[in-house]
């Protein structure tokens, strides 16, 4: 076949849609956000400049999530992306950061142009390989631990992000736990990673679809993180755009059933496609959480470049999250839509040897 384009990251596909397009890229919900979110914009107010750290009344809300935190615990970000670069320079150049593989293809950019070296676990059957995680962290200045995860969809046990809560304690390290899908699981209720050694960072991009709106937060009960984060932030961004914090404070107020129906959505789709792959003979984890699978596949490369010039479907290649010989796929599309592309793949794999 030939190679009319050349596919080098996410950026190729980002933000594409339309003309028959479907997209398994991006994770982006194409769900709506709860009616509330729209509540409580002032644009007359929200045309200025706003505290760094983020407004106060969004920081008070979200600390009634965490037990023992005060508005003081947080900081309000462009999205979880900003957070995690944040971290990650305030601390300035060196060091190491343990990051499990396959990770989110953005982990290993932000750790290195943070000045730091990633350094890599490898998972087994999509979970973290305690062992192995723990050889691996002695020397580290951080670890980075994402559940449930993009890739994989696979949600760690409790006891294992327990273990990994007591091994960084001992070591003196510190854990960045990204739980932007913390709400998005189907197997059990979300362990939160607890400690003062713990940076938890969170999103309302997933929780409450609003992927575009780009506001996130950050949590730490170590105060001279927050002031070392504030302090950077003042000279990079500055404040995070205020009407998507009246958004995101707004969207809190939803009933709890907003964010249940939502995952009774999810899971029927989780059900769904990973149905549709294995019937076709794809090698996949079944997902426990966000909404993502990773199923094997030969000439990953060829068959991605295949799907979407003469199919007009967006799949991810799986090296770009450090899982080569695999493609991503994301189910934040409706059942239909899934269906189409899942024809859309049988028929291409006529084209190309992925089995």
């Amino acid at each position: 076949m030939a190679q009319i384009l050349k596919l080098t990251s996410p950026a190729d596909f980002i933000g594409k849609q339309g003309a028959g397009v479907i997209s398994f890229g991006s994770g982006q919900p194409d769900l709506p956000p709860p009616q509330e979110a729209f509540a409580g914009i002032d644009l007359k107010r929200d045309l200025r400049y706003g505290l760094i750290q983020g407004e106060i009344k969004l920081r008070e809300a979200l600390s009634k999530e965490y037990p023992g935190s005060t508005a003081e615990n947080f900081v309000i970000t462009n999205g979880a992306s900003e957070a995690l670069d944040l971290i990650f320079r305030s601390w300035g150049k060196g060091g190491k950061v343990l990051l499990p593989r396959p990770y989110y293809y953005s982990y290993p950019p932000i750790v290195e142009m943070a000045g730091m070296v990633p350094v890599y676990t490898d998972l087994v059957k999509g979970r973290i390989d305690i062992e192995d995680f723990k050889k691996k962290a002695g020397g580290c200045k951080a670890v980075l631990i994402n559940s449930p995860s993009n890739p994989t969809g696979r949600v760690e046990a409790i006891e294992t992000l327990k273990e990994i809560e007591k091994i960084t304690q001992k070591l003196g390290i510190y854990v960045v736990s990204d739980e932007v899908y913390k709400d998005l699981i189907y197997e059990r209720e979300n362990y939160p990673i607890q400690g003062d050694h713990v940076i938890t960072v969170n999103s309302f991009s997933k929780t409450y679809c609003m992927c575009g709106v780009r506001v996130g937060y950050l949590w730490s009960s170590d105060k001279k993180v927050v002031e070392d984060i504030c302090e950077m932030k003042t000279h990079t961004s500055m404040n995070t755009n205020l009407v998507g914090q009246d958004m995101a404070l707004s969207a809190m107020k939803a009933p709890k059933e907003y964010i249940q129906a939502q995952q009774k959505i999810w899971r029927g789709r989780r059900d769904f496609i990973y149905k549709g792959l294995t019937d076709l003979g794809f090698d996949l984890w079944k997902p426990e959480g966000a909404f993502y699978v990773l199923p094997k596949c030969k000439n990953a490369r060829e068959f991605l470049t295949l799907l979407y010039q003469d199919f007009k479907v967006i799949t991810y290649l799986g090296a770009w999250f450090g899982a080569p010989d695999s493609i991503r796929l994301s189910y934040a599309l409706d059942v239909k839509q899934i269906e189409e592309g899942l024809t859309r793949i049988k028929d291409a794999m006529k084209k190309v040897s992925v089995l």
